[in-house]
């Protein structure tokens, strides 16, 4: 089918790309959405409980079911229809969500149901961010796709900043419970938005060779691992962004401590400058299909490193807060442009029918990584000073761009290794064999 312009759905540019716009718009209320829980959530337990110890259960619960939700979403992802599952999902989180202001109002505040709340809400987040990843491209052209996972990324630091601000003004409205159920509607918008979107089906999305002989569990735990490590690209990719993750995930707090405790501001300032480094993502995410296309995915994403890390630097021994401001900026646009430049790699070189398992696969083992580093990194600064914290980070993210350029990441131009640029999904083959029992090998 071809649209007034003559283009067909699979050759259609990004801003003529219906599918993709209404999909966009979708996700970016959505986002704005559940930025809003990110507050409305913490105040709700604070005001029902009053209590730190039960905040910080919370976020264990949390952090818990996504780690164990991650090593079987993938599983879960490539094995059915992306769309149904997300619609189900959203369908499922607006039931959850609108149901908190209503058991408040009706049997006053229930603890337990912000427990049950917690993990289901974050089983179903991750399943649809998983299949959120998946479904981008099939949705746009294979050089459409970095521009594309840059405006989803720049709408997503919108609504980050956005959504805290709209969830102080409805709690102080009407209170927590209902700025959740404000959450649960736009959830229903996304679902709707969803029903209007319709998914190209790739020429690799097929019967998975892995077969129904496979084992569950081979499946969810080693299929996605061995990808990653088999491919030249992603295997030094996900180390090193491994080591990256356990500098980055911690920086944000020393930042917030350096602010508050070394500077003495208050917490105004330090909404000031958080404000101010959504300014990087923005640009970010704006600039990283031009970026990528100039240097290529190596050169894009070490540099994106690099400038990490004198950020992470910079901030630790300035005393400015304008300065740790503009640096704050510089740590979220150099942390934006590795995200969207690595997320584009994912989707260009994994077979459709194994980017789900590949995907949980790269999460689980960067992210494993984020809450020992931010532990380390934090009991330094404690020890030693913020300077000597940062310093350090600093001089790490540097070491991580000096490995880099000892792997072909220095040279990677695309997503198809050794070809200097990506290849049309449409016409790649998997870079995979089949192995005696139909599981797939490098």
């Amino acid at each position: 089918m071809s649209d007034p312009g003559g283009f067909t759905r699979e050759q259609r540019p990004l801003g003529r790309n219906r599918d993709f716009n209404v999909f966009w718009l979708g996700q970016a209320l959505s986002v704005l959405g559940g930025s809003i829980s990110l507050l409305a959530l913490p105040l709700l337990v604070l005001e029902a409980t009053g209590s730190v110890v039960q905040l910080g259960l919370i976020t264990v619960v949390s952090g818990v079911t996504a780690i164990v939700t991650g090593l079987f979403a993938g599983y879960v992802v490539d094995r059915v229809d992306r769309r149904r599952l997300m619609i189900v999902c959203d369908l499922t989180r607006a039931v959850l969500l609108g149901a908190v202001p209503i058991v408040w109002w009706a049997g006053g505040p229930r603890i337990w149901l912000l427990y049950v709340l917690t993990a289901l809400a974050t089983v179903l987040k991750m399943l649809f961010d998983v299949a959120y990843v998946t479904a981008v491209p099939n949705l746009v052209r294979t050089e459409d796709l970095t521009a594309a996972n840059g405006r989803l990324m720049g709408t997503f630091a919108i609504g980050t900043l956005l959504g805290p601000v709209a969830a102080g003004f409805i709690t102080a409205a009407v209170g927590p419970d209902w700025a959740l159920g404000v959450d649960g509607a736009t959830f229903l918008v996304s679902a709707a938005s969803l029903g209007w979107v319709r998914f190209r089906r790739p020429a690799d999305r097929g019967a998975d060779p892995a077969g129904p002989r496979a084992g569950v569990l081979r499946e969810v735990f080693v299929v996605g691992f061995r990808f990653l490590w088999t491919h030249v690209l992603l295997r030094p990719l996900t180390v090193l962004l491994t080591l990256l993750t356990f500098v980055t995930m911690g920086a944000v707090d020393l930042l917030i401590f350096h602010v508050r405790s070394d500077l003495h501001r208050d917490a105004a300032t330090v909404g000031y400058v958080i404000a101010v480094s959504g300014v990087g993502v923005v640009a970010a995410a704006l600039g990283a299909g031009r970026l990528r296309r100039i240097l290529g995915f190596g050169p894009c994403w070490l540099a994106s490193v690099a400038l990490t890390g004198v950020a992470v630097a910079g901030i630790g021994v300035s005393r400015s807060v304008p300065v740790i401001a503009v640096l704050a900026a510089v740590f979220m646009f150099g942390m934006t442009l590795g995200g969207v430049s690595s997320m584009t790699l994912r989707q260009e070189v994994t077979p459709d029918h194994l980017l789900g398992r590949v995907t949980s696969a790269f999460w689980t083992v960067h992210n494993a990584s984020g809450p020992v580093g931010a532990a380390v990194l934090t009991v330094l600064a404690a020890r030693h000073g913020v300077a000597v914290a940062g310093l350090a980070g600093g001089v790490f993210c540097l070491l991580i761009v000096g490995v880099g350029l000892l792997t072909p990441l220095r040279a990677a131009r695309g997503g198809a290794a050794g070809t200097g640029g990506a290849v049309p999904r449409a016409t790649r083959k998997p870079n995979v064999r089949c192995d005696p029992e139909g599981r797939l090998g490098s």
